[in-house]
């Protein structure tokens, strides 16, 4: 998600080197205008510059949250699980990842439901295991946990940048989480406009199983290179 309140533009450049790309320069102000009824609170873990012609705009990047205005949010998690906040740069790969995570009231259940999502960490080599995406793993477990109260309905999801046998999914499940992509038969969670090989990156969790009603991998309309993953519970 980007974040541009220094510009009223639409669409900035992003320039990474020989990577250069159309951003949109306020998506996080797009959403949230496009969701007028929901509580829209954004996470930046870096700040950088994209590009209006040769005039740099300073440009936070980072994860966003949205909950519904009938849902009394009684508890909220923030935290890295890669790195720090880089306040000059987007810096090197793989950059700095956060968490964030909302506890609400569920009033049609009579209970506490607990959400904590990230966008897990990118390494220009692969979506292989490695010791950080252990550690953020363990650390986006932990926070969880801080926001969970004992009897919560637990929930944990998010792009983990993972393939389905990793080391990430396995520390969750062992913590008794049970992933619903794969566990519900889904093969993919890319779109068409994903050309590399492997079809995951997105995961979605749970503790009680039983308390899904549906859980759905969308992928029409193509909005990304991502489908959106929708738990009805």
């Amino acid at each position: 998600m980007i974040h541009s309140p220094q510009s009223t533009k639409d669409w900035l450049t992003y320039r990474d080197g020989d990577h250069v790309l159309p951003q949109r320069a306020n998506l996080f102000r797009d959403v949230s205008n496009a969701l007028p009824e929901h509580v829209a609170v954004f996470c930046p873990a870096a700040q950088g510059v994209l590009w209006d012609d040769d005039v740099s705009i300073s440009s936070q990047w980072g994860l966003a949250t949205y909950v519904h205005r009938s849902f009394p949010i009684i508890g909220q998690v923030q935290g890295f699980v890669h790195k720090d906040y880089s306040p000059a740069g987007y810096g090197e790969h793989p950059r700095s990842r956060s968490a964030h995570g909302v506890r609400v009231w569920d009033y049609g259940g009579d209970r506490a439901v607990s959400i904590t999502h990230m966008h897990g960490l990118r390494d220009l080599n692969g979506k292989m295991d490695t010791p950080e995406r252990e550690d953020q793993a363990c650390k986006l477990l932990e926070l969880s946990r801080q926001l969970a109260g004992e009897n919560d309905l637990t929930v944990i999801c998010g792009d983990f940048n993972v393939e389905p046998d990793s080391a990430t999914l396995s520390i969750l499940r062992d913590a008794e989480l049970n992933e619903l992509v794969t566990g519900r038969g889904f093969d993919s969670t890319r779109t068409s406009h994903y050309s590399k090989p492997g079809r995951f990156a997105d995961y979605m969790l749970i503790d009680r199983e039983e308390d899904v009603k549906g859980f759905d991998v969308i992928s029409d309309p193509e909005v990304s290179d991502h489908c959106p993953l929708v738990l009805e519970i």
